[in-house]
């Protein structure tokens, strides 16, 4: 089935693109933290406009609100369980401390929030609506840099090395290629199922916002790079949504 190898290379490589964000901590070491407000803003921009655009306007003309609230309601649940199961109160990696508690937190809550991006790559790619799947694909490799970036951080405060920052980075992201491929076939066999995988995978991502991205951007006492961040990441979105007639 060659569209599966096209989707699970597209997811792939999103998952890679989180590496990415661990090359400013390498660069700057601890100088990094201070960009923290701008990226966690930065992808805040980008997931919210792609989480509307690509995701629940779709859903809204594929069916009505009725049918796509419960999508929605059911999204921002499995964030906000998620998050609340998984909060570490141990090491992480045969680390202990304060810095590698954070570093627990951060990696468990962005790989279980990984899923539903990996979602809503594999809905739009079985979207038959122009340019939807490579806005969709875009977005979510461009937001993932600075969640690379987010737990490279504290990792690098905690001592890990080079490697382990750039793969914990990675590893992050490792659901994405897992959930595209689910959504896709689920999409396929179920017609119906579109407008319920758009919304789910939206109400995700605007949890995640939320209750995880703004509280760190403007909780870090930088509230302009914060705001500039989320300026900047929905401007490109909104300009790739024009150009590709999303």
């Amino acid at each position: 089935m060659p569209e599966v190898a096209v989707l699970v290379l597209a997811a792939g490589a999103t998952t890679l693109a989180t590496g990415l964000g661990a090359i400013p901590v390498f660069l700057l070491g601890g100088r990094a933290e201070a960009l923290t407000p701008f990226l966690l803003g930065f992808a805040a921009g980008v997931m919210g406009v792609a989480a509307v655009a690509g995701l629940l306007i779709p859903a809204s003309e594929e069916a009505s609100v009725a049918e796509v609230l419960p999508g929605l309601a059911a999204g921002v649940a499995y964030l906000l369980v998620a998050r609340w199961r998984f909060s570490p109160d141990a090491g992480f990696m045969g680390r202990t401390g304060t810095g590698a508690r954070t570093s627990a937190l951060v990696f468990l809550v962005l790989f279980v929030h990984s899923l539903p991006e990996g979602l809503a790559i594999g809905t739009a790619f079985a979207s038959d609506r122009a340019g939807l799947s490579l806005f969709v694909i875009l977005a979510i490799a461009i937001q993932n840099v600075p969640e690379g970036t987010s737990v490279a951080i504290p990792m690098a405060e905690a001592g890990f090395g080079r490697a382990r920052l750039f793969w914990a980075a990675v590893a992050t992201s490792a659901p994405q290629p897992f959930g595209a491929v689910v959504a896709y076939l689920a999409v396929e066999e179920v017609s119906g199922l579109l407008p319920f995988s758009f919304s789910f995978a939206a109400g995700a991502m605007l949890a995640l916002i939320v209750v995880e991205m703004l509280p760190k951007a403007y909780g870090a006492g930088r509230p302009l790079g914060a705001s500039l961040g989320i300026a900047i990441g929905a401007a490109l979105m909104l300009g790739l949504s024009l150009v590709l007639g999303v």
